[in-house]
């Protein structure tokens, strides 16, 4: 089978090029015709090469591919290529055993998306989909993505989405696991981010002078008002590169954080790091030595103390201290309960 990589693309152009009796199209316009298709789809120049055409033409006339009743014919010592049955086009046919199982990978992946806001059409689309190609059944059976289906708030996202796009103020009714009560808070907002199968909602609350974070299980209402939208100028992917999770200091900056990681856990954070600014510093016969910066916040905690007691954090004191007490009351609690 050829080169995959817009694939489709190169046999959509081809088959244009074969079904266009007015004209004979040789290698060279083929490839040339294939290029512009690539371009136009990816915004970019990339070469086609003549031997990348061929195999398409071979794999479209094989019986893994289409079936395609592709002819040729010279003139002089030049070749051009055609469809000897001018009705013929490959999105005539029925889908190739490869097309299928990319379709049912794709299925796969769009089912993550069911009930976000913008992707109301997947659940219909993939119903009609699985319907037609009979392939529904199995299709959710071999891969499972981690989510909480029974997560609280996921019925705010569609309101919440659109309330940023169209830039709407709200009333937002709140209920905070530090409060008693219920609080109506007037909320401008800016974006939406997912952690730790949470999803939280950043933006403006007039009486506060930085950012605010809403968890969406713990809204109870949602009301549009008509007050003025006050803009934001925050590049919101900048604004997370230095922390884990949602919670940041807007008076702190990112500190250079040293852990020591034991040789046996290295592989994991090795192949998973925990952040795309770890360093590797230095690596002994028992352990390796590795940096971040981050500005330290409960997050950051949370995912340290996850290793046990292979992961040692070695500065800042500040950080070191926080685990240190987080571990040392751990202790007291299992001690209590012996």
């Amino acid at each position: 089978m050829p080169n995959t990589k817009h694939a489709i693309i190169r046999y959509q152009a081809l088959d244009k090029c074969f079904r266009n009796s007015a004209k004979r199209f040789f290698i060279n316009d083929l490839v040339e015709a294939c290029q512009v298709a690539v371009e136009n789809f990816t915004g970019k120049a990339e070469g086609v090469q003549k031997r990348q055409v061929y195999d398409d033409i071979a794999f479209m006339v094989s019986e893994n591919g289409y079936n395609a009743p592709i002819e040729k014919d010279k003139v002089g010592r030049k070749v051009y290529y055609y469809y000897s049955d001018i009705n013929f086009s490959i999105n005539n046919q029925p889908l190739t055993e490869s097309e299928a199982l990319e379709l049912k990978e794709t299925l796969v992946a769009l089912n993550r998306f069911k009930g976000l806001p913008q992707f109301e059409w997947i659940e219909n689309m993939t119903t009609r989909l699985e319907a037609s190609f009979q392939f529904g059944e199995q299709a959710n059976e071999i891969i499972e993505f981690d989510q909480n289906e029974f997560l609280k708030g996921k019925e705010f996202m569609n309101s919440l989405y659109h309330a940023i796009i169209n830039k709407t103020v709200l009333n937002v009714s709140y209920k905070s696991f530090k409060l008693l009560g219920n609080s109506l808070i007037e909320f401008h907002p800016y974006y939406l981010k997912q952690y730790n199968n949470r999803w939280f909602i950043f933006g403006n609350n007039p009486k506060f002078d930085n950012i605010t974070n809403l968890a969406l299980d713990r809204i109870i209402k949602i009301d549009i008002t008509n007050k003025q939208y006050l803009e934001t100028h925050i590049d919101f992917k900048e604004y997370f590169e230095d922390i884990i999770g949602v919670t940041y200091f807007e008076n702190k900056r990112s500190e250079k954080i040293v852990l020591q990681v034991e040789k046996t856990l290295w592989p994991y954070i090795k192949t998973k790091p925990l952040h795309g600014s770890q360093k590797v510093n230095e690596i002994q016969h028992d352990y390796v030595l590795i940096s971040l910066e981050l500005i330290p916040n409960y997050e950051l905690e949370s995912m340290l103390l996850q290793f046990g007691e292979r992961l040692t954090i070695i500065k800042p004191d500040s950080l070191r201290l926080s685990i240190v007490q987080r571990v040392m009351k751990m202790n007291e609690n299992y001690k209590c309960a012996d």
